[in-house]
């Protein structure tokens, strides 16, 4: 670290000329504010080296992603491990609000790219009690597992002909949602996937059983790439749905996504008739959406796993708690941009990505290439 030293200060001394500052502190707005955690150790080493050879810009626009608010994920802790560091993440936010995506529900991915998570239902729960210890009573918010519920055991053949980890699972997310909702400065949210999976028809039950009656709401987009004016859309539609749901009527009744969107508007003036204060909010993930959905060469793939690593996407917003929607909380960075998406074959034999032509890193694991292209093609642009 020592000889790394002279080139840190440098990224921090280009950081304070380049970078913008925090909304609130430039404005002095009242109000929370979001936590920004430290960064992957990576992406200092890749500024560090952008630094080096003289793409100060580059490196500039790093420092500057790395420095805005997002989430903190955790999912391969001990209880012991996570009750500890999420207890440090709230010393350290002090007044600000740390958002957790926890990731650690058994049989999670379906055990696929980012296979693991606990044991059985009670290492789970005792491992969300270590949660909710660490949180304890101070302001936070919770992205409760994502893929929990758009990715039951069900969907992808892992299940009995009785549906036990099926049921086990909205067991999971129900203690959950209660133990660490426990504490009325926790938002607690649900998983709905992504406005291009779902359908609001097929999402709202699924929610409900999870106990969002129980639960500050729901979030979408988590780790995709689909626009601000969908994810928007698509959580109306859920909401007003859970509202109608909540007065008898059916999920399958629901305007969904698919619907022109006028005509859905006309039953919703007729149907739901809810305060939005006491319907259920949403948050949305608008750290790799600047761009909005890649569309893969038609054709050219089996499987063009089109949320794996694809190339040309960018930062989208950046996190805020005011949203102008008031049944949206927050626009969040919840995947931690520049982390990769997992080992992306396209149905191809690999090892290659053949979209890109390399081996994309393991999910969860540093892409430089993929870090400069969301800050090059970032909407709105990184630095000014």
């Amino acid at each position: 670290m020592t000889r790394l030293r002279p080139a840190l200060l440098a990224c921090a001394a280009l950081a304070a000329v380049l970078v913008p500052a925090h909304p609130a502190a430039a404005t002095g707005t009242p109000g929370p504010r979001l936590y920004t955690p430290e960064a992957n150790p990576a992406a200092y080493r890749q500024a560090i080296g952008l630094l080096r050879a003289g793409q100060y810009r580059d490196a500039a626009g790093l420092v500057a992603m790395v420095s805005t608010p997002q989430a903190v994920w955790y999912g391969d802790q001990t209880p012991a491990e996570v009750e500890r560091q999420a207890r440090a993440v709230v010393r350290d936010a002090g007044r600000e609000v740390p958002v957790f995506a926890l990731y650690n529900i058994p049989g999670r991915d379906c055990s696929n790219y980012s296979a693991g998570g606990a044991a059985d239902t009670p290492a789970y729960k005792a491992w969300i009690d270590a949660v909710a210890r660490g949180i304890g009573r101070h302001d936070a918010m919770v992205v409760l597992e994502p893929d929990a519920l758009a990715l039951l055991p069900a969907d992808c053949g892992q299940d009995d002909a009785q549906g036990t980890k099926t049921a086990a699972r909205y067991t999971e997310v129900n203690y959950a949602v209660d133990r660490l909702g426990a504490s009325a400065a926790t938002k607690v949210y649900l998983d709905t996937g992504h406005p291009g999976w779902h359908s609001v028809n097929e999402i709202v039950p699924r929610l409900v059983t999870g106990g969002a009656a129980r639960a500050a709401g729901f979030y979408t987009n988590a780790s995709n790439y689909n626009t601000d004016d969908a994810n928007a859309w698509y959580g109306k539609l859920i909401s007003s749905c859970l509202a109608y749901v909540d007065t008898g009527g059916s999920s399958a009744d629901c305007p969904n996504q698919y619907w022109p969107r006028a005509d859905a508007q006309t039953w919703l003036d007729a149907h739901v008739h809810a305060d939005p204060a006491r319907m259920k909010h949403f948050v949305t993930d608008t750290s790799r959406n600047g761009q909005g959905p890649w569309t893969p060469p038609p054709g050219k793939y089996t499987d063009a796993q089109d949320w794996c690593n694809p190339p040309g996407r960018g930062l989208g917003a950046r996190p805020t708690l005011k949203t102008g929607d008031p049944l949206q909380d927050a626009k969040l960075w919840i995947k931690t941009p520049g982390e990769s998406d997992g080992l992306c074959l396209r149905g191809t034999q690999g090892p290659e990505d053949p979209e890109r032509g390399t081996v994309d890193p393991a999910a969860g694991d540093w892409f430089p290439a993929q870090a400069l292209e969301l800050i090059r093609e970032a909407n709105p642009p990184v630095l000014p």
